[in-house]
């Protein structure tokens, strides 16, 4: 395997390097350090277990030409083989598997390579979310070369001093240590207070002390790739299989909405609620950036399933629908069974906060509401205006929930009662058309899919047809719309089909949906 190389005065990777030619790792620390062989020992790498079922490294150790990192999506093209968990590579602690899939970052020599199977029994480490600064100090792992041994088999470590801090990458200069051969992707770590943080990565180095190297090459800097600034994509690519496997056939309700923090025009996008046949409750943390075909990042329980908690009540909910009530963060309104209609006015990852019940129980009026969606349908800036489709036909709107509540006085009758709105089987909120106030999507029986631009208190105002009768959206079972991809207004639509597959049409405007981008099946 060809070394790190210098060419016009700069670094530059002629090869995957290999290990830190520093002291030993103590038994027992580091169990998150890799150790990577690419067709069956052709190349050797180091990296870092940051899930239990994903290793971060450089993508340099899998292309065909290591000065060229880039590096296309899916399997590995040689076998490669990661043990992890085990500081001494000739005792028989950790786990050892194969690399499945790898995912890498456009435009940085990094990649994420998945594991066949899940790891136990070691703690992946934390990746950092604040910059390096300059004069700090790293702690840099790997297992290549050494200044004595080609292939060692032990672990080691080295301080390193950040120089400077570039746009994805980081110059750092070992303090008694260099970055040799075979610790490509090993982990650049910041420790603090006993906090250990994954920085940066292992990419390009002058191997100055390196076995093999000319003994008048003294220089110790090297070229690490940033990772302090990307946390949300490692994230994100971390937790896709666990998002796809969930059971998608069984949702049956869908609330969009900042649970978990951001507003529009921030960088955090919107989340999403589901209810499930079994009464469980996810929410769903949105990213933030512009990837449609992944566009949550994390997961959290709300509410159990039946068989774990006799006394939920979720499966009793009818529709659920998100709003922004004015402060700072956004909540849930919920039908249910016997009529009641609920406001939680903070929803989080911790649960429901500030209930306020809008309708009693069992009362003559709710039971007869068939869909309802929460929008910014007033003056009102925010989204908790009202619209309720009745069994009868009629679409009403209750304006500023928060301060009118769903009084009788205060309601807005915008469709009389008819005998074509009891076929509204779906019905969203979003800001497609550019209008002042909310647009209103509807789903109806018929697969025929309708949006009715600038909705307020004076009516609907036209309509525009975005998929026609006995189409592909007659099997569009839950519908929602929310900002989860460009994050300027609510008009991006997710759509669970009936064979349990989960599908977004990004950026529906006037002109109807567009592309349609797979999310799960």
């Amino acid at each position: 395997m060809t070394a790190v190389a210098v060419a016009g005065g700069a670094l530059t990777t002629a090869a995957p390097a290999q290990a830190v030619a520093g002291a030993p790792a103590a038994s027992g620390s580091y169990a998150f350090a890799a150790k990577l062989e690419i067709g069956d020992g052709q190349r050797n790498c180091s990296g870092a277990l940051v899930d239990r079922q994903w290793v971060l490294t450089a993508a340099g150790c899998f292309s065909d030409d290591p000065n060229d990192p880039r590096l296309a999506e899916g399997a590995p093209k040689s076998k490669t083989t990661v043990t992890v968990g085990r500081t001494d590579l000739s005792t028989s602690g950790g786990a050892v598997t194969e690399v499945s899939e790898l995912v890498p970052y456009a435009g940085r020599d990094l990649v994420m390579a998945k594991l066949a199977k899940p790891v136990s029994g070691i703690t992946p480490v934390e990746v950092g979310s604040s910059s390096p600064k300059q004069g700090e100090e790293l702690k840099v792992l790997g297992f290549g070369r050494t200044k004595t041994e080609w292939v060692p088999n032990q672990l080691h470590a080295g301080s390193f001093t950040v120089n400077s801090v570039q746009d994805g990458k980081l110059a750092i200069t070992g303090k008694d240590s260099a970055v040799c051969k075979g610790d490509t992707g090993g982990p650049a770590l910041r420790e603090q207070g006993g906090r250990v943080e994954l920085v940066g990565v292992n990419s390009a180095s002058w191997q100055g002390g390196c076995l093999g190297m000319d003994p008048a090459e003294t220089r110790t800097d090297a070229l690490d790739t940033r990772v302090d600034d990307i946390s949300t994509w490692v994230q994100k690519v971390r937790y896709r299989p666990v998002f796809a496997s969930a059971p998608w056939n069984k949702a049956t309700h869908i609330a969009t909405g900042y649970f978990t923090g951001g507003s529009a025009g921030g960088t955090r996008h919107m989340d999403m609620i589901v209810r499930w046949n079994d009464s469980e409750m996810t929410l769903y943390q949105g990213g933030d950036d512009k990837d449609a075909k992944n566009p949550f990042v994390a997961e959290y329980q709300l509410g159990k399933r039946v068989e774990e908690d006799p006394k939920t009540n979720w499966q009793y909910a009818k529709q659920i629908t998100g709003a922004s009530f004015g402060n700072g963060s956004d909540g849930l309104v919920v039908r249910w069974g016997d009529g009641e209609l609920t406001q939680y006015t903070h929803v989080d990852k911790d649960g429901f906060h500030g209930e306020k019940q809008l309708a009693p129980r069992y009362n003559s009026t709710w039971g007869h509401a068939i869909q309802i969606a929460a929008g910014r349908y007033s003056a009102n800036a925010q989204r908790d205006d009202l619209v309720v489709v009745w069994d009868d036909g009629r679409v009403t709107m209750h304006p500023d929930l928060d301060t009118n509540g769903v009084k009788p006085a205060g309601q807005k009758t915008l469709v009389n009662k008819n005998t074509t709105w009891p076929h509204a089987t779906q019905i969203a909120s979003g800001e497609f058309t550019g209008k002042k106030t909310a647009d209103l999507l509807v789903r109806w029986s018929d697969g025929e899919a309708t949006i009715y631009p600038g909705v307020d208190t004076a009516g609907l105002h036209g309509e525009t047809q975005i998929r026609a009768k006995g189409g592909d959206w007659t099997n569009a079972i839950v519908v929602g719309a929310g900002a989860f991809v460009a994050n300027e207004r609510p008009n991006d639509v997710i759509v669970r089909w009936g064979n349990g597959t989960l599908s977004m049409y990004p950026g529906v405007d006037v002109g109807g949906l567009h592309d349609q981008v797979k999310i799960v099946g």
